[in-house]
């Protein structure tokens, strides 16, 4: 999976994580919601970098629960961090169909298997796993399921099966993030020709 390609970006943010002292997943999440516990929307697309309409169309969707008050939380950013991450690669119905496979429906937590912001760590944690240094040449398949096991290890699962879908899942999301990367730099190569 290591290509010596590598994202110094928070996974879907436009914030470096020099800048924010090298945390990513729910460290860069407990940063952001210290002293507050909703962010307005401005704050959302300095961090996202996805304009307002666009993200007032995913709530409109159905594919970001509506905001209380007129501030998101610290899983609404998670939802939508996961989302932008994920676009530039997967449509954004499969992204949603995938979302939904994991927690149901965004407007019901009652069915969900797992926090988006405990999702987005787990997410950050293994991009970090398989782009960092530690990396090597092992079989990218292999590797990537490895660290899936190890990260989720403390996974509890509330409904018999959640555990087989969250790991599934991650895989996906991963992979497809992987693809951006490797599409941003293919892209980058082509522009210094």
């Amino acid at each position: 999976m290591y290509l010596g390609i590598q994202d110094d970006h928070i996974p879907g943010t436009t914030m470096l994580r020099s800048d924010m002292g090298n945390v990513t997943g729910l460290e860069f999440l407990n940063k952001i919601f210290f002293i507050t516990d909703g962010i307005m929307l401005a704050q959302i697309r300095e961090i996202s970098g996805v304009d307002g309409s666009t993200l007032q169309n995913w709530v409109k969707r159905g594919w970001v629960a509506q905001t209380v008050n007129k501030k998101y939380s610290k899983e609404h950013l998670s939802r939508i961090l996961i989302i932008n991450m994920l676009r530039g690669t997967m449509l954004l119905e499969r992204i949603d169909f995938l979302l939904r496979y994991i927690n149901g429906s965004v407007n019901c937590r009652e069915d969900d298997i797992i926090p988006e912001s405990q999702l987005y760590d787990y997410i950050c944690r293994i991009i970090c796993s398989l782009t960092g240094e530690g990396a090597n040449g092992e079989r990218a398949d292999e590797r990537l399921r490895e660290c899936i096991e190890y990260v989720t290890a403390d996974y509890v699962e509330r409904i018999n099966g959640a555990g087989v879908r969250l790991r599934r899942a991650l895989e996906i999301i991963v992979t497809a993030y992987y693809a951006q990367l490797i599409a941003s730099y293919s892209n980058k190569l082509f522009e210094e020709l």
